[in-house]
């Protein structure tokens, strides 16, 4: 298994998506904060299964759809660890 290390601007990142919903619908907030954690706890045993990042060595994107949108966690491989960079919903700008 990876090491998974979850950098602060990921965090930071999860807390901002999480408190954007929760405004609306706090049930909701909760389901998208499990389901992208689920999604990046997946990487530890599959680091290589989101897609490469153009220009970026070592950096993938890992898609995780939720209803008619979804989310882009962008992560690193490097040695034995997977890092947890930052992450944002389909409709935000780029990283």
């Amino acid at each position: 298994m990876w090491k998974l290390v979850w950098l602060d601007s990921a965090v930071e990142d999860l807390f901002r998506l999480r408190d954007f919903l929760a405004k609306e619908n706090n049930a909701v907030s909760k389901r998208v904060a499990s389901l992208i954690k689920e999604s990046v706890n997946r990487l530890s045993e599959f680091p290589l299964v989101g897609r490469p990042v153009a220009d970026l060595p070592d950096y993938r994107d890992l898609l995780i759809r939720f209803g008619a949108g979804g989310y882009v966690v962008r992560y690193r491989v490097y040695a034995d660890s997977v890092y947890i960079v930052h992450m944002r919903h389909y409709r935000e700008n780029s990283f």
